[in-house]
């Protein structure tokens, strides 16, 4: 009698949980929940070097807070995955119209740090708003792509306002590498959307003109630059330090029984340059399981965009996988010397509470955009 009473609970919670899953695609959720996995993996290797660098008396500060917004991320995922389409549009413009006041208050009271004003000082926690501007981008300019052919409404024209728009913000503060983000992603959104190859051209065009008037009149911007092609010409300690750790980790990683390794000597270990102390620890096959991730990611997300119907979707799609994917790529360029250095973080693997949390909305809007209707 007992053993039939917990049957079927065990029946009606596998029936439960399938309900639960049904019409999400589980690629894309295991794609997310490895680099979660391996976002806290990471937060034990390089959180406590990190933490005694800058004289922090306990060694699992950064690992502490890394698990604790890892898990209100996840809890953010669940819960925006859970919305409708519908439901998950009008969050993504209420983000996208929340970090455009964010922003604009950054740059009237927010602290100025080497240089830049990017963080808004709240208490015991500071906030990125360009972090969530990313997402609430995508869904705001989706929604302006897919009504291009309404009469009457300049979609195109609205949604090229509202990428200059963000971009002035960005280029005020200055971020000239959030800004390039954000246009990759809005040129594979136009591109998705089906406009003319003239506009990516002229896009393509300004972003590069844009450019060099930064490196014209920003130093930093010219520094870094100039340090890529030139490595002699300034300090390249951050790019040389982990060329070495990356090296030294080999195909199997560090001798857990030896000395710490490179990364106690690597500024910003558990943030921009986490990948480079992943390949010290675990080898090279964890810096190509996580490269394995986020295609993954891609894969089942561009899949999935191109076999919709629905412009918005399809848009919207695209830009929130451009988002994940061409991050990590500028993130994992910079660590492997591909790329001039820029401080931007490994979705759901670098520390940093503004990046785990934007990171969790966006992914819980792929996946909401992503689920198939019930039949």
């Amino acid at each position: 009698m007992v053993e039939a009473i917990f049957a079927r609970m065990e029946e009606g919670a596998s029936a439960m949980h399938a309900r639960a899953l049904r019409g999400f695609d589980s690629k894309l959720i295991c794609g997310f929940i490895g680099l979660m996995m391996l976002g806290v993996v990471m937060s034990f290797a390089a959180g406590p070097v990190a933490g005694a660098r800058i004289g922090i008396s306990s060694p699992f500060y950064f690992t502490e807070r890394h698990v604790l917004f890892l898990f209100v991320a996840a809890m953010v995922m669940a819960g925006v995955a859970a919305l409708s389409p519908v439901m998950a549009r009008r969050l993504g413009l209420l983000t996208a119209l929340g970090s455009f006041v964010l922003i604009i208050a950054t740059l009237l009271i927010g602290p100025e740090i080497k240089g830049a004003t990017r963080w808004l000082s709240l208490g015991a926690f500071s906030l990125q708003p360009s972090e969530f501007l990313k997402p609430g981008f995508v869904i705001a300019a989706a929604w302006f792509l897919s009504a291009k052919r309404a009469d009457g409404f300049p979609g195109g024209v609205a949604s090229l306002l509202l990428y200059g728009f963000a971009s002035v913000l960005l280029l005020l503060q200055p971020d000239y590498g959030q800004w390039l983000l954000l246009t990759g992603i809005w040129a594979v959104m136009f591109f998705v959307a089906g406009w003319s190859w003239a506009w990516i051209g002229g896009l393509g065009s300004a972003a590069v003109g844009a450019l060099g008037i930064g490196y014209a009149t920003q130093a930093h911007v010219k520094a870094r630059i100039d340090r890529f092609f030139a490595p002699g010409s300034g300090e390249t300690y951050q790019t040389d330090k982990a060329a070495e750790a990356i090296s030294s980790g080999g195909v199997f990683g560090h001798d857990l029984h030896e000395a710490p390794g490179v990364k106690a000597s690597l500024p910003d270990a558990h943030t921009d340059f986490v990948y480079a102390v992943a390949i010290e620890e675990f080898g090279l096959l964890i810096g190509l399981i996580i490269i394995g991730l986020f295609g993954l990611i891609a894969w089942r997300s561009f899949t999935a965009a191109l076999t919709t119907d629905d412009v918005f979707k399809r848009c919207a799609i695209a830009g929130l996988a451009t988002a994940f994917c061409l991050q990590a790529f500028i993130n994992m360029g910079v660590n492997v010397g591909l790329l001039p250095a820029k401080g931007m973080t490994l979705p759901f693997i670098s520390y940093g509470g503004s990046s785990l949390l934007a990171s969790g909305l966006a992914a819980g809007l792929l996946l909401s955009l992503t689920r198939k209707p019930r039949s």
